[in-house]
């Protein structure tokens, strides 16, 4: 029914019987204040006329947000439509995409789309679901860029932001298969770090001054005190080289920090020499007027800003120029009319406001992600939308355009109502954020919710709430968390977050985590991928300590009853509901395609934290989403937590009760199967004998073996074995 909703609405959007094509043109970095279309006031002076073009001729969203504000973890909600946590990127730190999940490009693929994607990923693994892809390495180069392509690496002369064009152009025009309508992700590096103009434009913006935003001094006080211990201020962080494009040793270390410009390098003798010219006799003044002592701190805080704002825009100006490559494309070649056409960024950008450049923050300007889509017929020219959308939305949005049914685990909304001009009523009143506070820069971990009129942020390091009243105070200066008369916004966008964080299923027993801070850990998990690559495992179980002591005290019935049947061990002692998704979206699912897998897992949760048993229970559920997800023809048997305390009334056993309780509701008795064991260790009286678990947690060696004949017969039915005696 709802496939079947799905096409009945886009075909009453579409005036066209065939489905439309796709092209995602995407930036890295991308400010709303850097977009004419979306005013500011660098709109004059820096405009940029071909985005301008896509709003002018379809809608410009004003209250489009990211999920999570850093470059990788946004580009994964995109493929999937899912939140941080339940897709598995949560920041650059330590994370890497998990291809094996289902994605927007690996649907419309399998419906008849032709898919690809140029220029950058930043995912670390290798892209799925695309017919064809050439990817920049990591972050990838402004100059003279490399390429991975499915056949190996690839050096190209000249500017990313022109080859990247070049390479999508060229595909549409002369590669892709023509009967089949497409989906094309161009997706830019620049305006990123170290903001490293093309030839052309070096000279740009040279006789302007830019203005400096109203809060370019802010001392960051009336809001949480960790907003003073971040590293991403123009004043102090910006690097001699890198940022600023100094050449030679780092002259005043007390005003720049030290990072090499690996751009400069890369370049050909006639790029530097174009480099040197424009650079060169600003940078000499500069130096002369410091050693001179003709400039205060306040004015090398103005000229970097200068240097920092006009880098930016320049690198700006050629993702506009190319922007405008493309549309003339679809013009040229009669794609137009049928192609839905967005321009995005992965999130906002902070150009001097609060002090600051990079993002991450939840304050608006990198919140903020621009979002302007043009679709004939569909989208209304000249529209100004003030919906709150997110990029988790995005997925939905492709998929139900190309009459595609969106799956029941993708947490955004379809836009093509919205984009219609027909917001449903029901239509969200709040998007939900989370940062997971990477070591980059120093910003802290952070969450929180966003209505049209305020803001809630929590920052659980120091257990600090901030309240803004985004009508009164836009620029985000003073929190009113601790104002009387906020007291019932509070409370209410309090609850507000409360039933977010739970409706997306969010809590520390859903958000992935590794423990490599544990040396054993980290050599076990390292030692279980390539196991698990090799390949050939009929069967596979998950879990805690428990789990791992198959390999102890169970060594001896692991072999009777498991040893034949290509058995794995994915067991780790300590471990809870968040280190089995870290672990299963970081390798040890990779070519593991067993018949069955057998998982108990959450009694950490419950004696390590005492979580509550649906936050234990919703770590369990995304666990068998994940399985599901990724390994559709697997049969899972879903097995109690064993039960913990001595006695019946245990506190620690109410609780595993009360988990087990929830969790036998998922058994679908297709592939998820429940198996409760509990009363296989307990006398009639609900006692946990002490010599089956001395600690009341793990079984000793007979305890093994009563488990493994407690679920025997389920295993040798699902594994389609015979049943060991």
């Amino acid at each position: 029914m709802r496939a079947l909703l799905s096409l009945l609405l886009v075909g009453t959007a579409l005036s066209a019987p065939e489905r439309p094509n796709i092209l995602f043109l995407f930036s890295d970095d991308h400010a709303l204040n850097a977009i004419s279309a979306y005013g500011g006031p660098l709109k004059d002076l820096a405009p940029t006329p071909n985005i301008d073009r896509i709003a002018n001729e379809g809608a410009v969203f004003t209250r489009s947000y990211c999920c999570n504000s850093i470059c990788g973890p946004s580009r994964a909600a995109i493929l999937t439509g899912k939140h941080s946590h339940i897709n598995g990127f949560l920041d650059n730190d330590k994370a890497r995409f998990d291809g094996s999940q289902t994605t927007f490009p690996k649907l419309l693929r399998k419906a008849g789309y032709q898919t690809a994607l140029i220029g950058k990923w930043h995912l670390v693994t290798r892209p799925t679901g695309f017919d064809h892809w050439e990817i920049l390495p990591g972050q990838g180069s402004y100059y003279n860029p490399d390429f991975i392509t499915p056949t190996g690496k690839k050096h190209e002369a000249g500017y990313a932001t022109d080859i990247i064009t070049d390479k999508a152009i060229r595909w549409l025009d002369q590669e892709r298969d023509k009967s089949k309508p497409f989906v094309m992700m161009c997706q830019h590096k620049a305006p990123h770090r170290n903001w490293s103009p093309a030839p052309r434009h070096l000279g740009l913006f040279k006789d302007v001054t830019f203005p400096e935003p109203a809060s370019f001094r802010d001392d960051y006080a009336n809001r949480s005190a960790t907003l003073g211990e971040q590293e991403m201020t123009v004043a102090r962080h910006m690097s001699w080289a890198h940022d600023m494009k100094f050449k030679g040793p780092n002259l005043f270390p007390d005003t720049f920090t030290q990072i090499g410009n690996g751009e400069y390098a890369r370049m050909t003798p006639a790029q530097k020499e174009s480099w040197d010219a424009a650079y060169e006799p600003e940078n000499q003044a500069f130096i002369a007027d410091m050693k001179a002592g003709k400039l205060d701190e306040k004015t090398v805080t103005s000229w970097k800003y200068q240097r920092y704002i006009k880098d930016y825009l320049r690198c700006v100006r050629a993702v506009d120029e190319n922007v405008g490559r493309m549309l003339d494309y679809l013009d040229k070649s009669g794609l137009a009319k049928n192609t839905l056409v967005i321009y995005s960024s992965d999130q906002g950008f902070y150009l001097g406001e609060h002090g600051w450049y990079d993002k991450r923050w939840m304050f608006e300007e990198s919140l903020s992600m621009p979002f302007i889509a043009r679709w004939p017929g569909v989208v209304k020219p000249g529209t100004r939308n003030d919906t709150l959308i997110q990029n988790i939305d995005y997925a939905p949005t492709f998929l139900e355009a190309a009459g595609v049914e969106v799956p029941a685990a993708i947490q955004g909304k379809s836009l093509i109502p919205v984009l219609k001009g027909e917001t449903p009523d029901d239509w969200r009143k709040a998007i939900y954020y989370f940062y997971s506070g990477e070591a980059t820069h120093h910003v802290p971990a952070h969450d929180g919710v966003r209505s049209e009129r305020y803001k809630l942020m929590y920052f659980p390091v120091t257990g600090e709430w901030n309240l803004f009243d985004l009508e009164k105070d836009p620029h985000e200066m003073q929190s009113v968390h601790a104002d009387p008369a906020y007291a019932p916004v509070l409370a209410e966008m309090q609850e507000t977050y409360s039933k977010l964080r739970a409706s997306y299923h969010m809590s520390a027993a859903t958000v992935p985590a590794n423990r490599f801070g544990e040396d054993w850990w980290k050599k076990r998990h390292e030692a279980k991928v390539p196991l698990a690559k090799k390949g050939g495992h009929d069967l596979v179980f998950i879990g805690d300590s428990i789990t791992q002591g198959w390999e102890g005290h169970g060594k001896a019935t692991w072999e009777k009853y498991y040893g034949k049947r290509n058995a794995l061990n994915l067991g780790y002692s300590g471990d809870r509901t968040e280190h089995v998704l870290w672990r299963l979206m970081n390798g040890e699912l990779e070519n593991v395609d067993p018949k069955l897998f057998v998982m108990m897992i959450g009694t950490n949760n419950t004696g390590h934290r005492q979580d509550p048993a649906e936050q234990t229970a919703d770590g369990i559920k995304l666990i068998l989403d994940l399985l599901r997800d990724r390994k559709p023809d697997a049969k899972i048997l879903l097995l109690s937590i064993f039960p913990r305390d001595e006695k019946p009334d245990g506190k620690l056993r109410q609780l595993n009760n009360a988990i087990n309780a929830r969790i036998k509701e998922y058994a679908d008795g297709d592939m998820i199967h429940w198996l409760d064991v509990s009363g296989t260790f307990l006398t009639a009286d609900g006692i946990l004998p002490k010599e089956t678990m001395p600690d009341f947690l793990h079984p000793q060696t007979a305890g093994y073996d009563m488990w493994a004949k407690s679920i025997e017969a389920k295993v040798a039915e699902l594994t389609g074995t015979t049943e060991v005696n």
